[in-house]
């Protein structure tokens, strides 16, 4: 499984675009995560992904990525993972 965790930490402080770089491998972690249908870890990814472009200005993209797999969910909705990307799209909105 690719975690960008592991990895982004040395290539934000480490790179000449960290932002970029952040954004690359945000978006090769949800790639990974959908091929493998590992919706849990899609929402983290996409939930960090949307972060960074909320800082970026880009709260509609953000917005609609996460609402996307947000609303995939059924149940669950008192773990930290969607609690947190509940509150980034009440700030997103």
């Amino acid at each position: 499984m690719y975690q960008p965790h592991r990895t982004l930490t040395w290539r934000v402080w480490g790179g000449a675009h960290p932002t970029e770089e952040a954004e690359t491998c945000f978006l090769k972690a949800i790639e990974v995560a959908r091929k493998q249908q590992a919706k849990s870890l899609e929402l983290r990814a996409v939930t960090s992904l949307s972060r960074l472009w909320q800082r970026q200005g880009k709260k509609d993209e953000a917005r609609q990525m996460l609402a996307e797999i947000y609303g995939w969910f059924t149940e669950g909705f008192d773990t930290k993972d969607l609690q947190e990307a509940k509150a980034l799209l009440e700030e997103l909105s």
